[in-house]
């Protein structure tokens, strides 16, 4: 008995010493080691070109085919960019109404403010002054600030062009002008037409009757015909619509255009026009805005040479010659040779007031309050 009890105890003892191995843990092999990972760097999330909002301010309809239309043509090249947005507002009158819709525009931020009329001048800077941050550009004007600058073209090399035409054009030797308003810009350019409607004809008149509105189709059209009955054969406008150039076209006698290529609404009258491109001007500026290089308190001025101004193809009724003799002027403005203003240039009053061997400067060009001899009518 004791025999077994004793082998029975050998047995639960190697039962014990089974269990224990077996409840061990199992030797492992050795794994060879792998790299240590790394967090990849995440790319920084690319950044959205910032879209430039740009607010247009039109005085007159954009379809008046006149300046607001020229404006908004630079407007619509402008459009067409893919990180600009654009908008505008037409038919704005100078005074209260402007400064409202320029502060409206401001309000809902956009980048840059472009005031396309004289009149819109103090509007401007007063609402510039209420919103530093935003930009404004003032075409035609010459008040400037920290957050203000100015820009126009030279227009007057257009209309010099046109006055060389007209004044091979007419029979009587009376020309008809009309005009807006008597500020500088509007004098300036009847200055430089009669210059070059008298170059092409030394016994030549231009005659000047004043609407007082920049856009006003049957004031317009009865200031062509007073001109027209006073026994002008050639009626010119610095007005915004083409009704002067229909009135021409009435009467039988020929007309220059202005803004853009008025043709189409006068083609048996249409010599030619001065016409704007505003959009290398209006890209340009936008593009400034875009890199951080637009500064206030500046002033643009661009010329035919820029590609800012130039005259509408002439009508088949000009002379080859005309048309040849023409051109060599534009060549040399395309060129950068302006001597549109240069003496001797005398006033109505046969007094040189730009003497011979000298020339009119910016300053005294963009402050022009005087005719030359040959205009008929009077500063006012």
């Amino acid at each position: 008995m004791k025999k077994m009890l004793k082998l029975f105890g050998v047995s639960v003892a190697c039962a014990a010493m089974l269990m224990l191995f077996a409840c061990g843990e199992a030797p492992q092999e050795k794994k060879a080691e792998e790299p240590a990972k790394t967090e990849e760097a995440a790319a920084p999330a690319k950044e959205e070109p910032k879209t430039i909002k740009a607010g247009f301010v039109y005085v007159s309809p954009v379809g008046d085919a006149g300046y607001s239309y020229a404006h908004d043509l630079g407007r619509k090249a402008v459009d067409e960019l893919d990180w600009a947005e654009t908008s505008f507002v037409e038919s704005v009158p100078e005074g209260a109404d402007s400064e409202r819709v320029i502060r409206n525009m401001a309000r809902k931020g956009f980048d840059i403010i472009f005031t396309t009329s004289f009149g819109y001048m103090d509007p401007t800077i007063k609402v510039a002054k209420e919103f530093p941050d935003a930009k404004f550009m003032h075409c035609s004007g010459f008040k400037k600030s920290e957050n203000v600058s100015n820009y126009f073209g030279r227009i007057y090399q257009a209309r010099y062009l046109t006055g060389l035409v007209a004044g091979a054009m007419t029979k009587s030797n009376k020309l008809g002008y009309v005009a807006a308003f008597p500020i500088p810009e509007v004098i300036r350019g009847i200055n430089a037409y009669t210059l070059g409607v008298r170059k092409a004809n030394p016994e030549a008149e231009v005659r000047v009757v004043w609407t007082k509105t920049w856009y006003d189709p049957a004031l317009e059209k009865d200031a062509a015909k007073s001109l027209l009955d006073a026994g002008c054969d050639v009626i010119a406008q610095h007005q915004d619509s083409p009704a002067a150039q229909e009135a021409a076209q009435e009467a039988g006698a020929y007309s220059v255009g202005y803004n853009s290529d008025m043709s189409s609404f006068a083609p048996k009258a249409h010599l030619t026009s001065a016409v704007w491109n505003w959009a290398p001007m209006y890209i340009k500026m936008m593009e400034e805005v875009r890199d951080g290089s637009w500064k206030g308190d500046e002033s643009m001025w661009w010329s035919l040479q820029d590609g800012v101004v130039d005259i509408a193809p002439f009508g088949p009724m000009v002379p080859e010659d005309v048309k040849t003799s023409v051109e060599a002027e534009r060549a040399k403005l395309a060129a950068g040779e302006d001597t549109i203003f240069a003496g001797p240039i005398k006033n109505q009053a046969g007094e040189v007031v730009v003497p011979e061997g000298s020339a009119s400067n910016d300053g005294e060009l963009l402050g022009m309050n005087w005719f030359v001899e040959g205009v008929v009518g009077t500063v006012k």
